[in-house]
């Protein structure tokens, strides 16, 4: 076991923004009304395996920001990074791709989102930090919730 921990590699190949995308539906207009924001942040992560050692994780975050009940703009970025994960156990694959790795990726959003939305004319806007770990967990605790549900009814129709 110790064996196995001392040959655990974990490495950041590259980051890079994959997709990115602004709109500014309602300007000039909106650069006229008092501004008193109300942000609507999506949040998702998907990871999928390039080979052996090599997984690409995509963080997407989208962001839509109203005015007034008036889509001042929306932000849109896909942030990816490709990280190698050399003699990790499959149990710990899950947790380092779904939140270790998305920990690592989300500053490089905040920055894309911050320059964006400026450089579209609208004050920063720096995004609060998010805890990737809680975020693993309950997508866990949901995903085990419904595996669970759907064995109970697969076990029902079968009487």
């Amino acid at each position: 076991m110790t064996e196995t921990n001392q040959n655990r590699e974990f490495a950041i190949q590259k980051l890079y923004t994959k997709d990115l995308s602004f709109e500014a539906p309602s300007a000039p207009d909106i650069f006229k009304q008092e501004w008193k924001p109300e942000l609507n942040l999506d949040l998702q992560s998907n990871a999928h395996k390039l080979d052996d050692e090599n997984h690409e994780v995509v963080l997407t975050v989208t962001v839509t920001v109203k005015n007034e009940n008036k889509t001042a703009f929306l932000v849109e970025v896909k942030q990816a990074g490709i990280f190698t994960l050399k003699n990790f156990p499959d149990e710990q694959m899950g947790p380092v791709l779904g939140s270790v790795c998305p920990s690592i990726i989300f500053p490089y959003v905040r920055e894309v989102v911050s320059d964006v939305v400026v450089r579209g004319g609208f004050p920063q806007l720096a995004l609060a930090p998010i805890n990737f770990d809680a975020i693993y967990q309950e997508s866990m605790a949901k995903q085990q919730a419904q595996d669970k549900e759907g064995a109970e009814k697969s076990g029902d129709s079968v009487h």
